[in-house]
């Protein structure tokens, strides 16, 4: 039987460098999985402190170098994140990869949108130095958390919901993808994975890989597809279905309009 090639694969919120990172698991599914184009959806660090960066960190970023590697003919695109500020030409230079602060490109004829999220969470934007407090308190409290860090997992789901944050990303993704005329927009940042479809547009959240059941999508022939991580990979969330295109990749970000969010460009490192 011919091994199913997925035309694009995006996951987020790894955050290498905390103590609840599931990056060998993350490796696990880049590994196991064949597609044309790989997005590191944002969040992939925790911080600009790279000494906290463990093996398993470091054998993530390996392979992510491996991957950017002409001969593997794999297109492979990082969108900066909140928590990935500041390492923009870093990471560049460290894997091989674009960075970009969005990114568009076509695929059966529909124009997709990645970007992070946190553009649309005002909490973050107009609270710098609380959120950066509450960061570094975190991390904190993931250190004295017990081996299987379940309660530092759950604050992070409280936090999520305290803040509506799912609710308020979602509905500034929708807008913003619906006034570039984007039919599918791809979120991470929540950390928590999502599908909703409004007036049109199509909104996809990641999910993260520091929860106790990390999400990642898929793009192929058969749509859209949310899949969770449980040691192999299945459906959670099958899509629409469509007939087979094949559209070349570009970034077609210029030709779909869009504002700039905030004080984000669109660029390339």
């Amino acid at each position: 039987m011919q091994e199913r090639v997925f035309d694009t694969l995006l996951l987020s919120d790894v955050h290498l460098g905390s103590d609840i990172s599931r990056a060998r698991d993350a490796l696990a599914v880049l590994d196991s999985s064949s597609y044309r184009r790989l997005i590191l959806l944002g969040d992939i660090f925790s911080d600009l402190n790279f000494g906290r960066l463990n093996g398993d960190h470091w054998k993530f970023l390996s392979q992510i170098r491996k991957l950017s590697n002409r001969k593997r003919k794999i297109e492979v695109v990082w969108v900066e994140g909140n928590h990935d500020q500041g390492l923009s030409q870093i990471m560049s230079h460290l894997v091989g990869i674009p960075v970009y602060q969005r990114y568009v490109w076509e695929y059966q004829g529909k124009r997709h949108l990645a970007i992070h999220g946190h553009q649309f969470d005002r909490f973050v934007a107009n609270n710098a130095f609380v959120s950066r407090m509450g960061e570094l308190l975190y991390a904190r409290i993931q250190k004295f958390d017990h081996r299987n860090k379940s309660f530092s997992r759950y604050l992070d789901r409280l936090n999520t919901r305290w803040l509506r944050l799912e609710a308020k990303v979602a509905s500034g993704a929708l807008a913003y993808a619906k006034s570039g005329h984007i039919d599918r927009i791809f979120c991470g940042h929540t950390h928590l994975s999502a599908h909703l479809e409004r007036d049109g547009v199509a909104y996809y959240n990641t999910g993260c890989w520091i929860d106790s059941r990390p999400t990642y999508i898929t793009i192929g022939e058969e749509g859209v597809c949310i899949r969770e991580y449980d040691g192999g990979t299945h459906h959670r969330y099958p899509s629409e279905e469509r007939e087979p295109e094949f559209a070349a990749p570009v970034d077609l970000f210029e030709q779909a309009g869009l504002s700039a969010v905030g004080v984000y460009e669109s660029i390339r490192c």
